[in-house]
Order: structure tokens, then sequence, then C-alpha cells
């Protein structure tokens, strides 16, 4: 029998609007030389210097305790902040990762000192964080993980690879999910996490993975017998599974999750203005009822997570039924517009549709592959 899936209503919040108008103040400064080509990037856009001027403007670290550097505005605030971030383009890759999901798993699950340590500085935007949990031959099976780290004298040592680190070239700290006990037939358990400093932690080698839209986001990143120090385990051993689920529910319900391609509908309204479709007229409708659906039940899960809930399953459906609208959106543009893609023109239609077109492949694999949310799916109504 399937369970009904129920999604919160999003919260009231009289403060939002005067922070939206804030934020585009903000960001109308910051972004005033950027091209719609670099704004199209999306999250993958790598500036330090705008992460710190969001960290000045307590833009990061929203929902955090002061004391840890955090500013304790709520979740919906956050929300405001990052949906008109991402709408503008802005180049957020820098803290993007520690802000989202590392700096609340250290605030789950973190020792006192790691907390201390850790959080301030990623909240004024110092630190660069990437994700250790993908691995070859794994896809999106987490349970598979072979990365293994061992007790030794003096910590831990470990060994094995994770594939499709985004910015792993650029980042100070990794959250690496592995095993600390029994073997790949045990699945979930026996798999713990630990904070991995990569730029003082020999034995660590960082390998580019270029895409197919010929950029470096991703990575390979292989240990070696890397020696990590006895308060690298992050929370408590063996619990890692329950831990990273959790990490999940923030990386797959956010408005990143169908705001990649956004940038092609600016344009796409751009190039349609004034002609007289109602082919056009039609298709931009139903983008823009599709989008405003997608934007509803990502600020209900907002909502959920404000209150302490667990919406992990909401999360799976906002984050695939995201990934096929981003993916819709070029080949919609595509029948309305006469225009071959081309990174290199001057004109920001055909330059954006082929950044686009290439980065699309990517927006149904990462955060987990649809099958695999689906998978989630499937078991959160019932039908597994």
């Amino acid at each position: 029998m399937m369970d009904a899936i129920h999604f919160a209503s999003p919260p009231r919040h009289e403060g939002a609007e005067t922070l939206r108008q804030e934020v585009r103040a903000f960001l109308a400064e910051q972004l005033k030389d950027r091209s719609p080509l670099r704004k199209s990037d999306s999250w993958n856009g790598f500036s330090r210097e705008f992460s710190r001027a969001m960290g000045q403007r307590g833009w990061l670290g929203m929902t955090w305790p002061k004391r840890y550097g955090g500013h304790e505005r709520s979740a919906f605030e956050r929300y405001v902040v990052v949906e008109e971030i991402l709408a503008a383009g802005a180049p957020v890759a820098a803290h993007w990762i520690g802000d989202r999901q590392s700096g609340p798993t250290i605030l789950a699950y973190g020792t006192e000192e790691q907390k201390q340590t850790l959080l301030p500085r990623i909240a004024a935007g110092e630190l660069v964080f990437c994700i250790g949990m993908s691995e070859p031959d794994s896809g999106s099976d987490l349970a598979a993980t072979r990365t293994r780290a061992e007790r030794v004298e003096g910590g831990w040592k470990v060994t094995g690879t994770k594939l499709w680190t985004t910015n792993g070239h650029n980042a100070d700290w990794m959250i690496l999910f592995c095993r600390t006990s029994g073997s790949t037939a045990d699945r979930q358990a026996g798999t713990s996490q630990f904070l991995v400093d990569l730029k003082n932690t020999p034995g660590v080698t960082i390998r580019p993975i270029i895409d197919l839209a010929g950029q470096h986001h991703f990575n390979e990143v292989h240990f070696d017998g890397a020696l990590l120090p006895p308060d690298a385990l992050l929370g408590t051993e063996g619990q890692g599974w329950n831990q990273v689920m959790g990490e999940l529910a923030f990386e797959r319900s956010g408005p990143e999750r169908f705001l990649s391609s956004i940038q092609l509908i600016v344009e796409l309204v751009n190039v349609l203005s004034g002609r007289d479709s109602d082919l056009a007229r039609a298709a931009v409708g139903r983008l823009v009822a599709h989008l405003l659906v997608l934007r509803r039940l990502s600020r209900g899960v907002a909502a959920m997570l404000e209150a302490g809930e667990n919406p992990a399953i909401h999360a799976a459906i906002v984050k695939d039924l995201g990934a096929v609208f981003e993916q819709s959106v070029p080949e919609i543009a595509r029948t309305l517009v006469d225009a071959e893609p081309d990174i290199g023109s001057d004109h920001a239609f055909q330059a954006v549709l082929a950044n686009i077109m290439l980065n699309a492949p990517s927006w149904s694999l990462r955060g987990g592959t649809r099958e695999i949310l689906r998978g989630i799916i499937a078991r959160g109504i019932g039908l597994r």
C-alpha cells in the first residue's frame, strides 16, 4: 500500500523580502561585470573573494549558533539568500559545500574542538570543503565503498580512492566517507566519516578529471596510507551511513536542483521577447509553471529542515524532478530558436546554450543518480 508524501507549507517570514532586496543590491554590484556565459556556470563558479564577501555580510552559516561564527537566522532566510545568488549566477563554489552540508554535519556530529576550529572559518568564507563519497565502480551506491580507515599508532591510516570530487583541487578540507570495519558485503554497517586536512596530510594525491565541457571541476582523490590524527573521526565510529544520509538531505533539496539552467531560460526569454508566437508563449509558460512547482516543493523541504524533521524522501523527490526539469530546458530552447550552440559566440544565447548542453548530462548524476533516487522514493511510498 502506497504511503502519501506530504510537503510542508513554506514558512512566512516578515523580513524575507527585505533580505531579498539587500541580497539583490549586493549581487548587482558584485556581478556587474560577469558575463551571461560565466553566470551559466551556476554553482561551479569559484571565487574565494566572493565567498569572503558573503561571509562578511553574514550570509554564510546563517542558521548556526553565534558561538560558532553563525548568525542564528532561520532556514528560510538562508533559503532566500541561496535562491537569489543562484538565480543571479554568482560564483559560489568556494563556500558552497561547506555552508550547505559540511558545516551542518560538523555542527550535528563534531566534537566541540572540531566545531570551534572549523565552523567560524566556514562562516567567514575562509575554508573550502569537498565531499569524499563516490568511488570507482560504485556509482551512487555509497554502501559499496572500499576506501578503508584502520586504527594505527598515531591515528588512522586511510587507503583507497574517491572519484568525482568536485573542487577537490581547490579544497582545504574533505569530509571522507569510508569503511572502518567489515567488508562491502556488510553494506551500510561499519562505515564512518573523517575530517581530512587536504593541505597538510601526506599520502593524498589529487588528479584532475576534465569534463565534457573541457572544464576542471571533478577530481580523483587517492589515499595511499594517508595518516589522519586520532581526532579526525567525525561523529561515531560505525555510524557513517546514518550521518551521511542526513547530509544528503541538505545536498538534494535546495534550489540548486532546479536553477542550474536558469541563465538559459533568461537568455531564451530575451531572444523570444517581442515575437508573436503561440508556441513560444506556451513553452515558456510551461517552463515557468514547472519552475514554480519545484520552488514550492523545495521551500517545503526548507520548512521541514527548520522544524528539525528528516526530509530525506522529500529531498530525493525534489532532486529527481529538478534534474528532469533542468535537462529539458536546453532541448526546449533548441526547438524555439534556430541558433547553433557555440560557447565561443559573442551572442549570449548561443554561448549559454552550448555551456548548458555540455553540462546538463551530469545533473542527473550529482547528488545521486536517478535510479538510486527513485529507489529511495519507491521505498518511501511503500512500493519496495
